[in-house]
């Protein structure tokens, strides 16, 4: 009985074991992307107004209920009796059922009109997952730049610690001076302080992820553990990303479905310059039969002409506007782009000369600085500046991280998505 349950439990353990298992929420982006994307209740909502407009175009074109009359006659049949309310009592009764009949193409720009407010309505829940994405992308960078900065003020507190060690044996030594001990424990109460901040900003970047996940503001998230990797120059072509952008921006979309609401509401604004039609058959029945048919024909008279020549002029001008709005959204947006590319590469350059000269040269000093405090050729503050140096390049080069990867986000929400 022992073999085939020790066979059940390395079967499990090999089902459960981490490297088959998800990575926990908060390790990395598309984890939360992917969370946000089916609890958050704002997106949620714009899904459900697309639905709504969907079901809009779905009834937009159809004909108007008909309308059915009854018309009691001679309740009193010539006054030889009391009041009757039966059909087959009264001296005649009239039924009358109608049925209106919009102008010979007004169901069809009725139906273009509301197809284009859904088309807006599928263009708002792509701006606003856009805008959603863009939000936590930028959480989660400002997230990781907080937790790595705070795991880089604790790497340099371990660094005070040793160099405090150093400096307490020259001193006992006799080879420096208390004054260099004080030194080390201001810089140390410094860094303290700095690591409160970073911790309190911590705190804040959680509280505003969770918050964008629909989430408990202190709900249980893991370390980020990395940053999204770059994408390669041949992506970042600006004119190639100028083109998906025209044709993939969700508000310009909108724009677009706006600009073609606005033709078909001008179309229908002349349209109404015909009249509607309203058609009728009406039977009248004498005690317990039919014994008579009619036909009715109703026409509205369009006399109104200067209410509707005023709707025809508005429906102009909304068209108008809409094409303007759009001229000023792509304008604006092909700045944004611009500015975005340019910075990205800019930071990109930036980090490329940290890693390649600044951490290096930074490091360098610091170690030979060390060595020759320990040689006593070196003064101690020296030293402590040796030290702020290597922390302030790195600082610099988290927040050049950071900077790309909230440019990045930027460009994906321009470009309505991901690059």
């Amino acid at each position: 009985m022992k073999t085939p349950l020790s066979i059940f439990t390395l079967l499990c353990a090999f089902w459960l074991s981490p490297a088959g298992a998800a990575e926990p929420l908060g390790s990395d982006l598309d984890g939360l992307l992917e969370y946000a994307r089916e609890h958050n209740p704002e997106l949620a909502a714009t899904r459900f107004e697309a639905v709504a407009a969907q079901q809009r175009t779905e009834a937009s074109d159809a004909l108007p209920d008909p309308v059915l009359r009854t018309e009691l006659m001679d309740i009193t049949n010539e006054g030889s009796t009391g009041a009757r309310l039966l059909p087959s009592q009264v001296g005649g009764t009239r039924y009358l059922l109608m049925q209106s009949v919009p102008w010979y193409g007004k169901r069809e720009l009725q139906r273009e009109a509301a197809a284009a407010g859904a088309a807006q309505a599928d263009g708002q829940v792509a701006a606003s997952w856009a805008e959603l994405a863009n939000r936590i992308k930028a959480a989660y960078a400002m997230h990781y730049y907080a937790t790595a900065s705070e795991r880089l003020v604790q790497q340099s507190l371990g660094l005070l610690d040793d160099m405090e060690q150093i400096v307490q044996t020259r001193y006992a030594n006799g080879l420096g001076s208390q004054q260099e001990a004080i030194r080390v424990q201001i810089e140390k109460t410094m860094l303290k302080s700095e690591l409160i901040a970073l911790q309190n900003e911590h705190h804040h970047t959680f509280a505003r992820l969770n918050t964008l996940l629909s989430r408990p503001a202190s709900a249980a998230l893991a370390e980020p553990l990395r940053l999204r990797p770059l994408p390669a120059a041949a992506k970042l072509d600006e004119q190639a990303l100028l083109e998906r952008l025209q044709a993939r921006n969700p508000q310009l979309q909108i724009a677009d479905a706006g600009i073609r609401s606005a033709e078909t509401k001008r179309e229908l604004a002349y349209a109404n310059r015909y009249p509607d039609l309203t058609l009728g058959v009406a039977p009248t029945q004498s005690g317990n039969a039919v014994k008579t048919w009619d036909l009715m024909f109703e026409i509205n008279i369009p006399l109104q002409r200067s209410s509707r020549r005023a709707q025809e002029r508005e429906a102009e001008a909304m068209l108008s506007a809409s094409a303007a709005r759009k001229t000023a959204l792509l304008d604006q947006t092909r700045a944004d782009l611009s500015e975005n590319l340019a910075a990205l590469e800019a930071a990109r350059q930036t980090e490329a000369l940290i890693i390649t000269r600044l951490l290096p040269q930074a490091d360098l000093t610091y170690q030979s600085a060390l060595a020759g405090y320990e040689n006593g050729k070196v003064d101690f503050a020296m030293l402590i500046e040796a030290q702020r140096q290597i922390l302030k390049a790195r600082q610099q080069q988290l927040q050049v991280q950071m900077d790309m990867q909230l440019r990045l986000a930027d460009i994906e929400r321009l470009l309505g998505e991901e690059l």
